[in-house]
């Protein structure tokens, strides 16, 4: 498949493109500074992604966006997610998948976000109220083809296992009661649902 990585040069982005072209996708990274990939055989177009048209993502079957940014423009994850909406919007393809936060997840049945548990991190709120407010925005679309991939709350390098757990909206936990995966875990589990579309206008999530 032809796929689109916006922040392929990020921590979670990096290793999606490399399971991407590990299993021979057609990959294209979409960065402000090629210079910064790793593999410089990748395909590229150096945009902003503000700079974005609906002609750049058209010949791809799915757009997977990781981008990230510091605390201080939270906003940015919000207006990305309407910058690329505009872009999509009508299309069945190219498919959009969102690189979501952990946040927004579920720890009871009672609606309870993760982010509003008294040992939430008081630094990563901001981050978490912004990536909960691009999925809200995408649950009211039905005119787009999305999906947004909540990782467990602890997110970061490591190994890649290929033994993990899906879920939809709430929080996954292991028998110690921690919640955690690699981004090399995470990446299999993204690039398995772009080949299998298990979870279109849905949000899932993934843990040990």
């Amino acid at each position: 498949m032809k796929i689109a990585i916006i922040g392929a040069t990020g921590r979670a982005g990096s290793r999606i493109l490399t399971e991407a072209k590990n299993r021979q996708h057609d990959v294209t990274a979409i960065v402000r500074n090629p210079a910064k990939l790793s593999d410089p055989d990748v395909k590229s177009i150096e945009k902003d992604i503000f700079s974005l048209q609906a002609a750049d993502l058209a010949p791809f079957d799915v757009v997977v966006n990781a981008f990230g940014t510091d605390s201080s423009q939270n906003h940015l994850h919000l207006e990305v997610a309407k910058h690329l909406v505009s872009l999509l919007n009508g299309k069945e393809k190219p498919r959009l998948l969102i690189v979501g936060g952990a946040g927004s997840l579920l720890v009871d049945d009672q609606g309870t976000k993760v982010s509003s548990t008294p040992d939430f991190p008081p630094a990563y709120l901001p981050t978490a109220t912004a990536m909960g407010e691009e999925l809200v925005f995408l649950r009211t679309l039905d005119n787009v083809n999305w999906t947004f991939f909540s990782p467990a709350a602890e997110f970061g390098p490591g190994e890649r296992t290929g033994q993990f757990r899906l879920g939809k909206d709430h929080l996954l936990v292991d028998s110690q009661g921690k919640s955690h995966i690699s981004m090399e875990d995470y990446a299999i589990a993204l690039i398995d649902e772009i080949e299998h579309a298990n979870y279109v206008r849905e949000r899932f999530t993934i843990g040990y």
